[in-house]
């Protein structure tokens, strides 16, 4: 990462990282208790968790992803990640920021989440990006917390083929109980769960320009939540809008 921070026009840090080509053995071992506290977390808000994929080979760190699937009380599929806190994140002083998160994706009851459909990326996407932005804040000293955007690539690329979306904010679930989003492992340790919302380019621009609550009063505006659509609409896409 670039020792010199890059700011957007709406005042926002960009840290561009380079590509890696070295790959580390997970420099934690994943908690037991910790997996434990986490999966009883996420049964008691969520709902029973049906599998969780774990990684065969993991860089850095050991990122697992839970599935849930719809209840009446949830009617969507999630995916919740356990392991990106097995390691505290690099959270500036100021920031008053958890050390510690992990990341959670809703999908709709239709997706195809069966063994056979993970050679399609149409299908597989969610859990490749869920797991990639779980990822980052350990592999480049860094940090992820609320409005932070990653775009899909420098420059971005679409997730998959049949959807142009091809960046991510991190937001608090809209989607989720209340008490849902902290869970307290110890009194050193307290983990986040933030959502993954995918982005368009457009989008992604105009949080750098405008900043995130301009953003978010346009999810507001169009009665967006973060249940993943891959062809939703471009909210930032408009005939005669203007910056």
């Amino acid at each position: 990462m670039s020792n010199e921070t890059e700011y957007s026009e709406g005042g926002s840090p960009i840290y561009r990282h380079p590509e890696r080509n070295e790959w580390q053995t997970p420099q934690a071992e994943p908690s037991e208790i910790c997996l434990e506290q986490i999966s009883e977390h996420i049964e008691r808000h969520l709902g029973p968790v049906k599998t969780v994929f774990h990684e065969l080979v993991s860089d850095t760190v050991h990122i697992d992803v839970h599935i849930v699937l719809p209840t009446e009380q949830s009617p969507w599929i999630r995916l919740v990640t356990s392991g990106m806190s097995d390691l505290p994140m690099q959270i500036p002083a100021e920031s008053g920021a958890s050390r510690y998160a992990e990341l959670i994706m809703t999908l709709p009851p239709e997706w195809e989440l069966e063994q056979e459909q993970f050679e399609d990326e149409n299908w597989y996407w969610p859990i490749r990006l869920i797991k990639t932005l779980a990822r980052l804040p350990h592999l480049y000293s860094t940090w992820l917390g609320f409005g932070h955007t990653v775009p899909n690539g420098d420059p971005a690329q679409n997730y998959a083929p049949n959807t142009q979306l091809n960046g991510a904010i991190i937001l608090p679930s809209i989607t989720v109980p209340q008490d849902f989003h902290r869970l307290s492992i110890s009194p050193d340790k307290e983990i986040a769960f933030f959502s993954v919302v995918p982005l368009y380019e457009e989008e992604m621009n105009l949080k750098l320009k405008k900043g995130t609550d301009h953003l978010l009063d346009l999810f507001d505006q169009h009665g967006m939540s973060d249940v993943i659509n891959p062809q939703r609409k471009n909210i930032a896409k408009k005939r005669f809008f203007f910056f």
